[in-house]
């Protein structure tokens, strides 16, 4: 894509609007390249032309006279494509008890690579089963695919209520290489120790492209009752005095 001709003023603003409509979940690549030459044909002066340091001459075009041709801006693009929104997992506990509880996550539309790219953070590599022509690595083994997964909150407010109640790990996962369905089993402990209602998001990045966000909504149900206080009385307008023990669960 080019377009030539366009005409600023001293200090205008070039504004490039970007059009992003990825049709396959992987990385695409692209760089806008922006040249700048004088309208009228003349070349910018430059006294030290044959001094030129590297980092100049990547900026700009020299004419054969030693003069400034054109002004360089080279922007790189990656484009993430984001598949759309999940329909939430809600994650159910009575407070003050403990739930360990099997969540699938499907991700849909996942492409085979050749070798799975390093990354820092919490992973995981699926094996691709063999199929009819299967992708195969430097060592002629089937490829693998390498996934990020992070649990992430809307503000840190809701972190700090739910870093220290909720575990999220990865313990099984499914490949299907003809409707190219990945299916990741997670286990998430969920330990309330009060009735709340908070929202938080695991986000799924795969190596070769592609971003998954899923929605898990976490709900603390009111506790079971302590114990139940009887209070007899001792007459009409006479007061009643019971006594019982406090004990704290983290002192």
């Amino acid at each position: 894509f080019h377009l030539a001709g366009i005409r600023l003023a001293p200090k205008e603003k070039l504004e490039i609007p970007i059009l992003f409509m990825p049709d396959e979940m992987k990385v695409y690549k692209a760089v806008v390249i922006i040249n700048v030459t004088r309208e009228n044909g003349e070349n910018w002066p430059y006294v030290n032309s044959a001094g030129l340091n590297t980092d100049l001459t990547r900026t700009v075009t020299v004419a054969e006279n030693g003069k400034i041709q054109g002004i360089l801006w080279i922007y790189p693009i990656n484009g993430t494509s984001e598949a759309p929104q999940q329909k939430s997992v809600v994650v159910r506990c009575q407070a003050r008890q403990r739930l360990e509880q099997r969540v699938e996550l499907l991700l849909i539309g996942v492409l085979p690579a050749a070798t799975a790219l390093p990354a820092a953070g919490n992973s995981a590599v699926v094996d691709v089963e063999e199929s009819s022509n299967p992708p195969e690595g430097t060592d002629g083994s089937p490829a693998t695919l390498e996934f990020l997964y992070e649990l992430q909150y809307q503000s840190d407010e809701i972190r700090s209520q739910l870093d220290s109640l909720v575990g999220i790990h990865l313990v099984e996962k499914e490949w299907d290489t003809e409707s190219r369905i990945v299916t990741l089993i997670f286990n998430v402990v969920f330990v309330p120790s009060k009735p709340m209602r908070n929202e938080a998001t695991v986000t799924i990045q795969c190596t070769t492209g592609g971003l998954w966000k899923f929605p898990l909504v976490f709900i603390a149900t009111e506790p079971e009752v302590d114990d139940v206080i009887n209070i007899e009385a001792v007459g009409l307008n006479k007061e009643s005095i019971v006594g019982f023990k406090l004990t704290s669960q983290t002192r």
